[in-house]
Formats: structure tokens, sequence, C-alpha cells
């Protein structure tokens, strides 16, 4: 069964899919849409860029839509049908663009309540009908403290980019959310990698759901190519230099392991006459967020982050990531190198790799291999 044709949509999805030009789903929406639409609990592991936000949002939207065509639409204010929740507002606008490119045709509303936003935005944001919220846990449980927001009509529960939300001791959150949806509810979490913390959040509170790996799940997407550089003496920038001095197709997303790296890093391009912008922890959100819409409107060819911006932001034409620093844990790596070679593009990762940098190739070489 490939294309989306045969999963059994509703006819508004399946004339906006094909207005939009998708014919054919990718591994994780194949394996796991049928089981949502059928309104089934799922665990979804699939390599970053491999379309997991529409292996959701379009059994989502199948759904909801179907209830109000039966005549059950929504009646109160403030009362979701289905809430997503992600780990970061960038991530959670993101979501909330890929939805209501499918929301014109069935018109199902989908609100956004995110961290970094002010309160009031968030309280302004839920006023009304609406079928879908997408949240960040935290602003979530602030609008379930102060009882601005009910949950108890919830159908479906979604938890997207788990592996992330995790790392910020999220697991009490994620259970004090799905304490306020019904008992019955259909629960999806969709993740890149299954830590230690995600393991215990599938024990926790998946423990009947449908575990679904793609076939590149914990691997390399094969449209990615992978160039390892020894660095000799520390010293990184000559490399780097001879690297950007060669042209690529889209952006280039450089990868420190720190805040400091990032910065002194991002100092040194500019000193080289390179015209670069930063993403990384600490730092006024307002320039984050400018910085990054620079880089993704293509105003910007060079990006210098830490891991902040290695899971979740989907920046369409990234050809090149570099390692300038190779991160500690796999997983990290498994994301950072996600960035490129999204959506069967091409990509290529570049990583300089020094004598403390062994243990991690050898795993890299690994999943490479698969």
């Amino acid at each position: 069964m490939n294309p989306f044709t045969e999963l059994g949509l509703i006819p508004t999805l399946q004339s906006t899919l094909k207005d939009k030009k998708f014919t054919k789903p990718t591994d994780i929406q194949r394996r796991s849409m049928p089981a949502l639409v059928d309104g089934r609990s799922v665990v979804g592991v699939a390599e970053t860029g491999s379309g997991k936000t529409l292996a959701y949002a379009l059994p989502l939207l199948h759904r909801l839509k179907t209830l109000e065509d039966q005549g059950d639409a929504v009646n109160a204010e403030a009362c979701p049908r289905a809430a997503v929740i992600v780990p970061t507002r960038e991530l959670g606008e993101q979501v909330s663009k890929v939805f209501k490119e499918f929301t014109h045709t069935t018109r199902l509303r989908v609100r956004t309540v995110l961290g970094g936003t002010t309160m009031e935005i968030a309280r302004r944001n839920i006023k009304g009908q609406f079928e879908i919220v997408v949240a960040t846990p935290g602003r979530l449980i602030q609008l379930l403290d102060r009882n601005l927001i009910h949950l108890g009509d919830v159908r479906t529960l979604i938890f997207d980019e788990a592996d992330q939300m995790l790392d910020q001791g999220f697991l009490e959150s994620a259970k004090r959310i799905a304490d306020a949806c019904p008992e019955g509810r259909q629960m999806a979490l969709f993740s890149a990698t299954v830590s230690t913390q995600v393991q215990e959040l599938i024990r926790t509170l998946f423990a009947k759901a449908e575990m679904i790996r793609s076939k590149g799940s914990n691997r390399m997407v094969e449209t990615l190519t992978t160039d390892n550089r020894l660095i000799k003496d520390g010293k990184r920038f000559p490399v780097l230099n001879k690297i950007l001095s060669k042209s690529t197709k889209g952006g280039t997303l450089i990868f420190t392991n720190t805040r400091e790296q990032c910065d002194k890093l991002a100092e040194e391009l500019h000193s080289n006459d390179y015209t670069c912008v930063i993403y990384r922890g600490e730092m006024d959100k307002v320039e984050r967020r400018r910085n990054l819409k620079e880089f993704r409107d293509g105003k910007v060819d060079l990006l210098i982050s830490t891991d902040l911006a290695s899971r979740g932001i989907d920046v369409e034409h990234v050809g090149r990531v570099i390692n300038y620093h190779l991160p500690k844990q796999i997983e990290n790596y498994i994301h950072r190198s996600g960035r490129t070679a999204r959506a069967g593009r091409e990509g290529l990762v570049i990583n300089f790799v020094t004598e403390r940098d062994q243990a991690l190739m050898k795993q890299v070489e690994k999943i490479n291999k698969k």
C-alpha cells in the first residue's frame, strides 16, 4: 500500500495532498497511519526528516472531521478534541504550519500555546471553540492550573519529538497532561531515538501502544553523504576555511558543543569576512528567532549553533551540516545529521574528528552500515 489514496483519508485531505503533489507516503507514514486512522495508539520511531509530523497530522484531521461530519462537533470553549505536545516554541510553530496547510478545506481550527510567548497571547489563542491545541508542556500546565483550558474532551494526545522533551525532565509533566485527558483517549508518541527516558515514558503511558519503527530508524538516510576530516593539534578553523571556500547548494549549519564555542567560532568567521548568525541558548529570544528566520529565508548561508538547533528545526534548504565539535552522544549526532538530507533530498555531513572522538566514530560507522 503506497499511495495516500489507499489510506482511507477523507476526500478533502486527499484533494489537498493531490494539490501539494504528495503522492507516496514515507516509510513511517505508510507504517503508522493505518493504525492512527483506525484509532489505535502508536509509538513511532523514525529518522529525522522522515515526515513524522504528517504521519500523525493527517490521521488526526481525518478522525476529527469525521466526528464533525457525523454530527459530533466541538461545542465548548477552550475544550479541544486533540492535543499535540512539542518541546519548543519553534517546533510548535512548524507543527501548526503543517496542520494549517490542510485545514483550509477541513475547516478545523488549530491553536498554539507555546513557551516563549506571553501568557496574555496564550489566553487569547484559546478563546472560543477549536479542535486542536499545539502546546509546549510548561505553558499547557500553566493554563490547566488556572482552569483556562480543559482536556476532558481530548480524543487524541500526541507527544512529538519525545526524546527532546525528556531531556528536560518531562516525565512528570507528561503524566499530568495525560491524567487531564479522558481514559479512553488515543495516544501517539513520535521520536527519532529511543533513549532510556523515552523507554520509561513508553512503559508509563504507552504500555498498550503499537511500536512502529521505520526501516531507517536509528541510522542515516540513504541520501546523506558523510565526510570525516582528521583534525591535528586542535587546528579546526583552517580546515573549515577551506571547506567554506567551496560553494554548496543550500545553507550550512555548523555545530559546536557549548555556547562559548559557538560565540568564539562566530567571531572568528566574522573576522575572516564570513556572514553568519548564531542560534543557541542563553541569548535574546527575539534575536534567536530573527537569526533562524534569516537562515531559513536564505538571507544568511551560515548558522552556528549548539545542539539547540539539532532537533525539531525544519529548514528545507540545509545542504551541509558541519560538526565543528562532535557531540559525545550518538543520539545527538543522529539529530544533528538529520538537519540535512530531509524528505528524500541529498545532504552532506562533515565531521571534524580528533583522537578523542574515536569511540563516537565507531558508533557512527555502525549506523552508517545498517
